[in-house]
């Protein structure tokens, strides 16, 4: 896996992942930024909670469960001393779909918290990181 950061002016930058996607990273004003992208910090706290995500929705596809919505919300507190790495993160699922028990989307769950999501296993390393869920029935046709 590679990356590619490239400084464009004050604090802000473009970052280009190996495959070939781009984005924006920026500071705030008083840190010399324009605020015209995200913090690095919240990029790695997405990028984790995405992770996730991912895993959750696959491991419920693969058992065929009809999931019609994954959301993951985080919230992640950090230390106030240099380096200020995450010391807390809550990821909250909110699973949609047809018939889901709460048994299968806790287990897919769990599975991404201890076993597949890279992110947050590496950043249990440094914070605390708990997660929830909660289902949703899909309204309509469950076809």
């Amino acid at each position: 896996m590679k990356a590619r950061i490239k400084w464009v002016e004050n604090a802000m930058f473009v970052a280009e992942s190996g495959s070939g996607h781009a984005v924006v990273i920026d500071g705030p004003p008083d840190g010399g930024g324009r605020n015209m992208g995200m913090r690095p910090m919240e990029m790695l706290l997405m990028g984790t909670g995405a992770c996730s995500a991912y895993d959750v929705l696959l491991i419920l596809r693969k058992g065929r469960h009809r999931v019609t919505d994954c959301v993951c919300e985080v919230v992640a507190e950090r230390a106030d001393e240099v380096p200020s790495v995450f010391t807390k993160i809550h990821l909250h699922f909110i699973v949609t779909g047809h018939e889901l028990k709460q048994s299968v989307v806790k287990r897919a769950v769990e599975l991404s918290a201890d076993k597949y999501c890279s992110a947050s296993i590496m950043l249990g390393k440094t914070a605390e990181i708990t997660h929830d869920y909660e289902v949703v029935e899909a309204e309509g046709e469950s076809a």
